[in-house]
């Protein structure tokens, strides 16, 4: 049996890790929250707030989306965090994940894919060959990198989004929902579209007016 598991987080992000933690054997799994009104996280009840982590006795997982955040509770825990796989992901046998992060059912990723730590690896998500995805990036649902792709540290790539393969995204950057990334991303920012385009600069290609 795996010891306790202590969650940094009473949300709907925290419900689909804790579903994962049992899953990977853990028998008693417990919330951490500095809302003092969450008493509980779907069945599971919120013992505590986040200062507490540091005197039970368990694993700690950082459950948080905001990237800031989650990486601020994990350098506070790092010595104490593991990284959360659902068994219903599919991993080349080479892949090399960073302690703290989560992959959620349904995702594929496939060989030479290093992940640093904190980061998500959403639902049904897909990261292809030779992939380096730095720390605390989030891969949302059902997104799609194609291979040889480069993020950065702190890169959120939106719900739906596609990465076309030799591309390197830098720290900091929002890929919204849907978007089409063609062509490296080297200034820190959000960017939408198809092509996509960082918010308040000129499309890239075509001549279009400025996005709002």
């Amino acid at each position: 049996m795996k010891n306790s598991l202590y969650i940094i987080g009473a949300s709907g992000h925290g419900k689909v890790v804790a579903d994962i933690a049992r899953l990977n054997g853990y028998k008693e799994i417990l919330f951490l929250d500095d809302d003092p009104a969450k008493k509980f996280c779907g069945k599971y009840p919120v013992v505590g707030t986040s200062a507490d982590a540091e005197s039970i006795n368990g694993d700690v997982f950082v459950a948080i989306g905001n990237a800031e955040i989650r990486e601020r509770f994990s350098k506070c825990y790092e010595n104490r965090l593991v990284t959360l796989i659902h068994p219903d992901a599919v991993i080349a046998e080479d892949v090399q994940i960073g302690y703290g992060t989560a992959v959620m059912a349904g995702t594929v990723i496939n060989p030479g894919t290093v992940i640093g730590k904190g980061c998500i690896i959403n639902t049904c998500a897909s990261v292809d060959h030779d992939n380096s995805i730095g720390d605390y990036c989030h891969v949302s649902v059902g997104a799609h990198l194609a291979g040889t792709v480069r993020l950065d540290d702190n890169v959120w790539i939106g719900i739906g989004a596609v990465v076309n393969n030799n591309l390197h995204i830098c720290n900091d950057c929002t890929i919204g929902a849907g978007a089409v990334v063609v062509d490296d991303l080297g200034i820190s920012g959000t960017y939408i579209g198809v092509p996509a385009a960082q918010i308040g600069a000129s499309r890239p290609r075509g001549g279009g007016k400025a996005l709002p």
